[in-house]
């Protein structure tokens, strides 16, 4: 067991057969990033989070539940917190730790407004052995990106998502249903943006459903495709809007990887999809693709008539 500072711990199983220590060293909260729940703790208030250390594991969606329960315990008057991992078989000496490890990290970094580096580093210095793997590095430095906080309606973190649902169902069946976007006929009058089937005018989507990316290298991109003829500056552009999948899109979705999206209503071609990804017309590759093209709709906006006539007035 670790002081990270004043009333933070950093532990292991072991650390949890001490009650003593624990007692000696104010610790009355317990919060433990694991696959398997330890053995009630008496009186210290505890918490659970089931995360795998490996790859597909989404620890990034609990960052927050974690830092606030670390926020609480040090506020308790006189109480410190121990953040640990419980599983005594370990395949490594560094398993576990990258877990533990993680929360403790993104903690530094809502508390001390640091990046992800500087709060790492800080860690580090008091723990050299703390080995947090590469998907956790991604998700910790895309909570950095949100600003430290978990942003439910950042594209970021919808694609992030999309790829977690991904590795966790590969077969692509028993899907969540919060991973489908609102579809806009179930909706009242918005203000957002609203993109409709251009044949037949059914709404498809709306603004917030973008998933914007950073455009490619346009045509060098497509090299593999050995393209010889000359591009026009047009045509490194993106030519499809790429967004996260929407409930009428669901029966095509479920159980299959590609296909073609058509519009719910008249059935005409609106793009297509991939869960493993596609190529934008811009050179960058999109991770899954859900990919309307921009000729097939049309894109409507909201006019706040109040205040055209106030700026007339």
């Amino acid at each position: 067991m670790i002081l990270v500072r004043s009333g933070l711990y950093i532990g292991a199983a072991s650390d949890l057969a001490d009650t003593q220590s624990l007692s000696d060293s104010g610790i009355f909260h317990v919060l433990t990033v694991d696959s398997q729940e330890p053995p009630p703790l008496g009186d210290r208030h505890t918490k659970f989070v089931q995360a795998l250390d490996e790859p597909c594991t989404d620890l990034l969606s609990f960052l927050d539940e974690c830092v606030r329960f670390v926020q609480e315990a040090l506020t308790a008057a006189g109480a410190a917190v121990l953040v640990h991992w419980y599983s005594h078989r370990l395949y490594n000496s560094h398993a576990g730790v990258s877990r533990s490890a993680a929360v403790v990290t993104a903690f530094i970094m809502k508390t001390d407004g640091l990046t992800f580096e500087e709060a790492y580093s800080k860690l580090q210095a008091v723990k050299p052995d703390v080995m947090i793997n590469d998907e956790f590095v991604k998700q910790l430095k895309l909570y950095e990106v949100m600003g430290c906080e978990v942003d439910l309606t950042s594209a970021d973190y919808k694609q992030y998502r999309l790829q977690k649902v991904t590795e966790k169902y590969p077969e692509l069946q028993n899907l969540p249903r919060e991973l489908f976007a609102l579809d806009p006929t179930s909706l009242g009058k918005t203000n957002e943006t609203i993109y409709k089937c251009r044949k037949c005018r059914r709404s498809l989507f709306r603004g917030s459903s973008n998933l914007n990316h950073v455009p490619g290298t346009g045509p060098i991109a497509f090299a593999h495709k050995r393209m010889t003829q000359t591009v026009r500056e047009d045509q490194t552009k993106c030519t499809s809007y790429f967004i996260e999948p929407v409930q009428w899109m669901e029966p095509a979705l479920l159980g299959v990887l590609d296909g073609q999206l058509l519009c719910p209503k008249c059935s005409s071609k609106l793009g297509s999809f991939n869960w493993y990804g596609d190529q934008c017309s811009c050179g960058c590759w999109v991770t899954p693709a859900f990919q309307i093209h921009k000729n097939r709709v049309d894109e409507v906006k909201h006019l706040n008539f109040s205040s055209v006539r106030n700026v007339n007035s």
